[in-house]
């Protein structure tokens, strides 16, 4: 029962986790313009993100453009364009082999070994796509503090950490803890199974030993 809460918890984890980072490959809020020193044009937010660009004015709608080019990007946003996609296809195909390898969904007859290896290359997994989206997102809140900080950048290209930061370092949270509790949880089961395999051939072998001396007394005791 407490297995199945578990695997259960751990697969909305995985879930959470693997929405989030799709969210956050997609989102614009990576960069937001600061209003610091003169640049106090309130009305005006830029967005950056991966893919696009947006402006949004007041009471005018919310205005994005495609980049026209990857080398427009900076170096950081470059890199993480790809690490992002690989973290979304390592993050669904754990949710895929989680799914595939919960207690559940298993026939009575299914080997439990090969559960258990399935479970754990699900952790992995998860663990995996976690360790990778934390590289982009946290490279790129590195490149906002450290430009932010920086006298030599003008003000009106300093940039905040955008919601889709926020967002990044919660999903690849949620993805590290679904694979850490699946990587536990074979890891416990695997020792449980194998103390439930000797305890009866232990108890078994007690048992006998006891049988055969009762015997021999009561054999004695006829004689006598």
């Amino acid at each position: 029962m407490v297995g199945s809460a578990l695997q259960i918890a751990a697969l909305l984890l995985g879930g959470i986790g693997t929405v989030g980072t799709f969210a956050v490959t997609g989102m614009p809020q990576w960069r937001v313009s600061a209003f610091i020193e003169n640049n106090i044009i309130v009305f005006e937010t830029i967005w950056e993100g991966l893919w696009m660009h947006c402006i949004r004015q007041t009471n005018i709608r919310l205005q994005c453009k495609v980049y026209d080019s990857v080398l427009t990007l900076s170096p950081d946003l470059q890199a993480s364009r790809g690490l992002m996609c690989a973290g979304s296809v390592l993050s669904f195909l754990a949710f895929v082999v989680a799914i595939t390898g919960m207690k559940c969904t298993w026939r009575a007859q299914s080997s439990w070994q090969a559960k258990g290896y399935i479970i754990l290359m699900a952790g992995i997994l998860f663990i995996l796509s976690g360790a990778i989206e934390l590289i982009p997102v946290c490279w790129v809140a590195n490149t906002i503090i450290s430009d932010f900080y920086n006298p030599v950048v003008n003000v009106a290209q300093k940039r905040e950490l955008g919601v889709a930061l926020y967002l990044g370092w919660v999903a690849a949270l949620c993805l590290i803890a679904a694979g850490f509790i699946f990587c536990c949880f074979c890891c416990c089961c695997e020792e449980t199974r194998s103390y439930g395999y000797s305890t009866p051939t232990h108890y078994y072998t007690q048992s006998q030993h006891l049988h055969r001396k009762t015997e021999s007394l009561y054999s004695k005791s006829q004689y006598v």
